[in-house]
Formats: C-alpha cells, sequence, structure tokens
C-alpha cells in the first residue's frame, strides 16, 4: 500500500498540512500588492502567476515571499479589461482578437495543439522571467474539467516535473474520469484536498475550514485584492468577493489560531521536491 503523502513529506499521518494559495497574481496591481502583502504578513504561502496578463510582469519583479505556480491562462473574463495569447493560436481568440470570456468557449473550439502551445509558452516565459515555478494550476479551470484538457495538464507536468492542482474525489466523481488516479499513475504530485471560501463569507469560511481540516494535504485558494478604482473597474461584480479574501488573509490572528490547531503552513514546494526524485 502506498504511503500517504504527508508521510511521504516526512510527518506523521493524522498531521494537517495546509497550503494557502493565492490565485490571479499577475491580473492587476491591486492584485500584485494585495498578494505580495498577505504572503509577507498574512497566512498565505503560495500564489499562481497569470503569464498573459499586462500585471504579470510587475508581479514577478516585485517579488512574492513564497511559492509562485502558473495560472495557466486560456480566458479573460472581464468585458472591459481583456488580454492576449502569447502565440497567437487562432482557436484560442475571440471576434475582438482576445482570449475569449468563458471556459466553455474554449472548450468547444479551441485547437488541442494550440492549447498545449499556449500553456508550453506560459510556462516558459516564466521560467524566462526568474520564477522559480512550484507546481500548475488553471484559471477557471479550464485544464482540469474537460478530460482532453486535463490530458494535457498531466502531459505539462511531466514535462515540467511540477505538482499541480487536483479536484477532490466528491467532484472528480461528477467530472465522471479518474483524474487522481490518473496523475499518481505518472509519478505527479497533488495534494489530498482542494478548497476555497469563493462566493461564501471569507473569514467564517476560513474558520470554517480551519475547524473541520482533515488529516493530510489541502490546498485552499484565495483571489485576495486590494480595493481601489481599478478593482471596480475592471470586475464590480465580484470586487467584495476579492477584497474579502484579502481583508481576511491578512487578519493577524489566523497565525495563532493555525499554531493552536496544530495545522503546519506549507506551499507546494516541499511536494515538487518530493515528485522530482521519484515521489518517495
Amino acid at each position: 500500500m502506498t504511503a500517504s503523502l504527508v508521510k511521504r513529506l516526512g510527518y506523521g499521518p493524522d498531521d494537517r498540512l495546509l497550503i494557502v494559495n493565492c490565485d490571479d497574481l499577475g491580473s492587476s496591481a491591486s492584485a500584485n500588492r494585495a498578494t505580495a502583502d498577505v504572503m509577507a504578513h498574512g497566512v498565505a504561502t503560495s500564489a499562481t502567476l497569470m503569464v498573459p496578463c499586462p500585471w504579470a510582469l510587475d508581479a514577478v519583479k516585485a517579488g512574492v515571499a513564497g511559492g509562485v505556480g502558473v495560472h495557466l491562462t486560456l480566458t479573460a473574463e472581464y468585458p472591459g479589461y481583456r488580454w492576449r495569447t502569447l502565440t497567437g493560436g487562432a482557436s484560442l481568440q475571440d471576434e475582438e482578437g482576445c482570449m475569449p470570456a468563458s471556459p466553455r468557449t474554449i472548450w468547444d473550439r479551441a485547437d488541442l495543439d494550440e492549447v498545449r502551445a499556449e500553456c508550453r509558452a506560459q510556462i516558459d516565459q516564466a521560467y524566462a522571467w526568474g520564477v522559480d515555478v512550484t507546481h500548475l494550476d488553471a484559471h477557471m479551470g479550464t485544464m482540469q474539467v474537460d478530460a482532453r484538457f486535463f490530458a494535457i495538464f498531466l502531459e505539462l507536468a511531466q514535462a515540467y516535473d511540477l505538482p499541480l492542482r487536483m479536484f477532490g474525489a466528491r467532484a472528480e466523481r461528477e467530472l465522471g474520469f479518474p483524474g487522481r488516479e490518473q496523475a499518481a499513475d505518472k509519478g505527479l504530485v497533488f495534494p489530498d484536498h482542494l478548497l476555497t471560501t469563493w462566493g461564501r463569507p471569507a473569514r467564517s469560511t476560513f474558520a470554517e475550514i480551519l475547524n473541520g481540516l482533515r488529516p493530510g494535504v489541502t490546498e485552499l485558494y484565495l483571489h485576495p485584492v486590494e480595493d481601489g478604482p481599478e478593482l471596480r473597474g475592471y470586475d464590480p461584480t465580484n470586487s467584495q468577493i476579492r477584497v474579502d479574501d484579502y481583508e481576511c488573509l491578512r487578519d493577524p490572528a489566523w497565525a495563532d489560531l493555525l499554531a493552536e490547531a496544530g495545522v503546519r503552513l506549507i506551499d507546494f514546494r516541499p511536494l515538487r521536491d518530493l515528485q522530482r526524485v521519484g515521489g518517495r
């Protein structure tokens, strides 16, 4: 029987390890400032970079105090704030020449070779900028929900020898394909559990997650953004969710509560190191 992930990482079978990931680094200057703040002074340990976004290089140059993965990006969902592909793949663009707004459009129209090339270009650009890439995940779940795209997701994780975000077992049953088993068979490492505060009050949801945290490695992802005209201009619909996530993660009380609960904060680097020595 294969040892649990926490045991392979050198912890006890009942230990609870938590990765607190900030999605959408690079999407705006406000997201960059908020993410840098909560990783330096809050409880966030990890972030994922949207390489095609105009503020991605700013995020890299400013630096953050934790692990940084690549948030593979094939969509641009904001009506007035758009970005383009790195590779110019025709099937990855909408009528305005930008990435389409919805994952459904990508799944229906995208050429898989162009998807593969675009994702590789985004990872390669992150490395070229000097990012010590810790893992892969996907903006709006584009690489994880459709089985064809998920196969490319696994291929990329193998090619770059990186761990990846994985949906939990319950979500996997709804998706209808054994993604966790496929990833494990390829020697890829991924957290045991995936949770988010999205769409719910951030503070109370964080507390609920902390109180119910299961043994193993859990990734909790949030979307912290600093409030102000920039955020309210490009994302008026979800701006309060992002501000609440920021305020939640910067609360200094969480550090003591995590310590009292015996929860250990990590990022994806130990998972990457484990994968690169063969998952032992």
